[in-house]
């Protein structure tokens, strides 16, 4: 889904912000389009190979810094289902839908953040 939408729309990037319905499912953006500031994080950057031979891109992915105060013990999975997409992401024409899996980091995991 991503390197479709990719070829659609350019570079890409997520947004999980900590509002309530659409706000509480990963965004999809063009990059750029969602201004991020001191009150985001960047957790990841997830990369794409978007067509053979050519170079990886990445694809950052941001989250409010209030949600990760919440989130910050979890392992986050960003996963495509079936199902009405959010209104503004861009994934909502497609008939599918991104969204968060988590579950509680392991002690090893913790611990390698911590250091």
């Amino acid at each position: 889904m991503l390197r479709k939408l990719r070829a659609q729309h350019g570079p890409l990037m997520f947004h999980q912000s900590g509002g309530c319905c659409d706000g509480s499912s990963p965004m999809c953006y063009p990059l750029g389009d969602f201004l991020t500031g001191d009150s985001d994080v960047l957790l990841a950057e997830l990369p794409l190979a978007v067509e053979s031979g050519e170079p990886e891109e990445k694809v950052p992915v941001w989250m409010s810094r209030n949600q990760f105060e919440y989130w910050k013990h979890t392992h986050l999975t960003i996963d495509v289902v079936p199902g009405r997409g959010a209104g503004f992401s861009l994934e909502a024409p497609e008939g599918v839908r991104f969204l968060i899996r988590s579950r509680l980091l392991t002690d090893e995991e913790s611990s390698a953040l911590n250091h």
